[in-house]
Order: C-alpha cells, then structure tokens, then sequence
C-alpha cells in the first residue's frame, strides 16, 4: 500500500491558511456573471499557455490566447496541438463529476493530453519500456522511474490511497501535492506525464471542494520559475521520500495564485466605487467594458488619448457608446470637456 511521507510544517500550515482565507474571500465575492466568465477564461488560458510551455511549446502568450479564442495562428502545427489538447484536458476535468479517481479516468486524461502527437498505440497506454528523465542542457541523466513492468501497480496502490484517505486525513491541497509528486514519480506514460500530473493535482482539488470557482492556475506558477518547480521535485528523492519540501512548495505556490485572484476580486467586487454604482444589482458587462473598469482602476483614468492603447481594432465612436453605457449603468462618470475629458469610476 502506498503510503506517503511528509510533515506538517508551520511553512506548510500558513500556506494552507492563506489559501483557505483566499477561498473564501474569492468564493463570496458579488461578482456580476461577465467578471466570472472572465475569470474562468483567464484562468484556462494561463493554464495551457503555461502547462506546455513549461514542457518547451513555441507559441508564446497572446498566441495561445487567440488560438484557445478560435482564431486562425501562424505556429508549429506540434505546438498549436499541444495548447488545444492541453485546454480539452481542463474542459475535461472540469465537467467530470466522478469522485473516484480511476485509471481509467488517468489514461483518458493522458490520451486528450497526446492527441495526434504520439503513435496511436502509445495514447493512453502504461509504457512498455524503461525511459529517463534527462537534465536539458547537459544530457545527465536525472531521474529513473520504475520499470515498465512494475508502472500498473504502483498506479493500482497510488490510487488505492487516493480514493481511501478522507479529508479529516489529509488536507486536499496536501493529497493534491502528493498526487503531483507521486505521478511524476511512477511516470507511467511514454510522454505527456508532467502535463498529466498538473491535471490530476488540479483535478483533486476540484473533487475535494477547491475548484475555487475554477479561477486559478498552478501552471503558472511552476512556469515562472521551472528551475525551482523542477528542484522542488528533485528533492523528494534528494530526501528519500520525504515530500516535506515539494508539498511546502506546492501549497505556497498555489496561496501566491490565490493572493493574487483574492487581491483582483475585492479590488472589483468590494471597492465602494463600484459597489455603490452597482447598489447591490446584478448587471450585464461587455468585455470592452471590463477592460475599460480594468484600465480606469489601474491607472486612476481613462482619456481618449488612451482609447487606441487599449482598444486598437476598435473605433473611437464604438469606445465610446461603451463609455455612455457605462455612465448610464451609474459605474463612471465624465470630468471635463473636449480634449481634456476624463472618466473616472464614480465616488472617486
């Protein structure tokens, strides 16, 4: 039976406070159904833009962005498939509502995760044969999974564990640490096994109530710093087996995501400029005029010197019906004349 090792640390135990304050604020926070759409789209595109990136994909943000938004992109076919599959796993964590953890549910995830870019026979399919993990730069060889004929039951007591253990047991962000970590260790695919893990560490946390209304990436968190995420990692075997270092790091990587969601979320939700605007209604907002709410609490205005800067396919008179509407909504208001008009949020 599997049975991971670890200790609860005080680094640990703020992580997890942190993130269970972040959770809640972000949870009950009045936002207006257009900023959770939003913050859903957002979020999917941080996680396949950064969870293939991670792994060497070419495309670079704002491609990854109008690709997932259906748009036509000039990229590496391999690249471009590897962000679509990587979007149709997260569509598929998303909507799964099974509470057990399969290995079915695994191969499935593996073969959206591969699509046309492995041979048939090896999409979500347990390798057959021996593979390494290699250091990029310097070709040594850096880790050693187990061999191929033992990958079945190793998956076989990992979720054994996974589908036992209760919450009272064990954190969720804990058993989606050591999910991640013991994936990567059993490396049970030809390729794909890191994308694999970010999902199923993602997909626990979903199951165990943080999904968080689906608004965070993990992905970008490793990809900012890939040396330390990769360290992290490293460390478990560096220890034995303990995973006290990787599940510190996991958990603190993903109270920073949360922080940073928290910090957005009240800025739009609870900032008296528009809470007083809005009176407690809900109401209807145009991505435009997200973007412009954005830019006006970023900068503290918003001219029409700037209407280009943040609308550049889009024409001055359309800019501004979006303003008029909100002025009407009660969200703005209107300083000055001609070319010196400023909008600003209203009670600033």
């Amino acid at each position: 039976m599997f049975r991971p090792v670890f200790t609860i640390t005080n680094k640990l135990l703020r992580s997890i406070g942190i993130i269970e304050a972040a959770k809640e604020v972000i949870e009950n926070a009045p936002l207006v159904p257009a900023w959770e759409a939003k913050f859903r789209t957002d979020a999917m595109v941080r996680s396949a833009y950064h969870g293939t990136h991670l792994e060497g994909n070419g495309l670079n943000y704002t491609e990854a962005d109008q690709l997932l938004a259906g748009k036509t992109i000039v990229g590496r076919e391999r690249d471009v498939q590897e962000v679509l599959n990587y979007r149709n796993v997260l569509e598929y964590i998303q909507k799964n509502t099974e509470k057990t953890i399969t290995e079915q549910t695994i191969k499935t995830i593996h073969a959206l995760t591969v699509y046309r870019l492995l041979p048939e026979d090896a999409v979500g399919v347990f390798r057959k044969k021996q593979v390494v993990v290699r250091n990029s730069q310097t070709g040594e060889i850096t880790f050693r999974p187990p061999p191929a004929i033992e990958v079945p039951f190793h998956i076989d007591h990992f979720l054994q564990w996974l589908n036992t253990v209760t919450p009272e047991q064990i954190h969720a962000v804990i058993k989606a640490a050591i999910t991640h970590y013991e994936f990567v260790r059993i490396h049970p695919f030809i390729d794909g096994n890191g994308r694999v893990a970010r999902a199923l560490a993602t997909l626990v946390l979903f199951l165990e109530g943080y999904d968080v209304k689906r608004f965070f990436s993990l992905e970008e968190h490793y990809d900012r710093e890939p040396v330390l995420y990769y360290e992290a990692l490293q460390m478990v075997a560096n220890r034995n087996g303990d995973m006290t270092v990787w599940i510190e790091y996991f958990a603190e990587g993903l109270a920073i995501e949360l922080t940073r969601i928290k910090e957005k979320v009240k800025s739009i939700s609870t900032d008296l400029k528009i809470k007083k605007s809005l009176g407690g209604q809900q109401m209807t907002l145009s991505e435009r005029q997200i973007k412009i709410i954005e830019y006006i609490q970023e900068n503290g205005f918003l001219q029409n010197k700037a209407f280009f800067e943040l609308f550049p396919a889009i024409s001055e008179d359309t800019v501004l019906r979006e303003l008029k509407d909100l002025q009407k909504k009660g969200i703005i208001k209107k300083e000055g004349t001609t070319k010196g008009v400023k909008y600003l949020l209203k009670g600033s």
